[in-house]
């Protein structure tokens, strides 16, 4: 029996700045029926209340608690496990939801007990790449903290890189392994079914991300479903992962749950 449900943002709900067909009806569909859910997302480029005020604009409703990202997972982990300061490559309005975290001077190369990568787009630049990389060659060796392990992403202009290709290059080239808190990783997904109050056997994970939001969710014991909008291309249907549901869009939800949910 599936009693609730954790849903990727970008390429569901919306692409870019425009909704996906049927997205505020499913929302508002879920409130009604009072389904428990949770918005889960590998978002770094913006903080939760950046991303509520876009669902608004969209007339979807949703509360910052709503929404579980990787700076909110990280900002827990690093507490834990390196307490201390951490070099924040992130864009400059996320670094609002690091509460609690000493944060380095963006032009700092030393004295990190951590470094954070997420999507900071064009500022990827060799010397921002070079300067993580600088960091974690420090001795006593930073932690690398990967926010996700998203490939590309879907633009209005076209696909796009995101952070994963960074975090591999910064891997090999410090001969270091990410801890990585985003989808994929279990660690995440734990976190998100902890918010959700939900063992992994009774939820289901709605992504146009093959690897990050299918994969990703069988692995931690949950069902994966992909819908065909956002970054989704057919030939994500010819080999593994293979999804427990494939819908056309977000649309399909109410229809599917109505006859497969209990």
């Amino acid at each position: 029996m599936i009693s609730g449900l954790l849903i990727d943002l970008d390429g569901v709900l919306y692409q870019g700045d425009r909704p996906i067909s049927g997205a505020k009806v499913v929302v508002d569909w879920m409130v009604q029926e009072k389904i428990p859910h949770r918005f889960v997302t590998n978002t770094t480029s913006k903080p939760r209340s950046a991303i509520v005020e876009k669902l608004s604009a969209l007339q979807i409703s949703a509360a910052e608690k709503d929404i579980l990202t990787p700076p909110i997972a990280a900002t827990s982990w690093l507490k834990e496990h390196t307490p201390g300061p951490a070099a924040l490559f992130v864009p400059e309005a996320t670094k609002q939801d690091f509460i609690g975290i000493d944060q380095l001077p963006s032009d700092a190369e030393s004295g990190a007990v951590a470094v954070v990568l997420g999507d900071i787009g064009d500022r990827w630049t060799f010397s921002e790449l070079n300067r993580a990389f600088r960091l974690l060659m420090e001795e006593p060796k930073p932690a690398l903290v990967a926010l996700g392990m998203t490939r590309y992403w879907q633009t209005r202009s076209g696909l796009q890189l995101d952070v994963a290709p960074f975090v591999k290059a910064l891997e090999y080239a410090a001969d270091r392994e990410a801890v990585v808190l985003g989808k994929p990783s279990q660690e995440f997904f734990n976190q998100a079914l902890l918010s959700l109050d939900c063992d992994a056997f009774e939820a289901m994970m709605i992504g146009d991300d093959v690897v990050g939001d299918v994969q990703g969710a069988q692995r931690a014991g949950i069902r994966g479903a992909l819908v065909k909008t956002g970054k989704f291309r057919p030939r994500d249907l010819e080999a593994d992962p293979i999804p427990d549901v494939v819908f056309d869009s977000i649309a399909d939800l109410p229809e599917w749950w109505t006859q497969h949910s209990h």
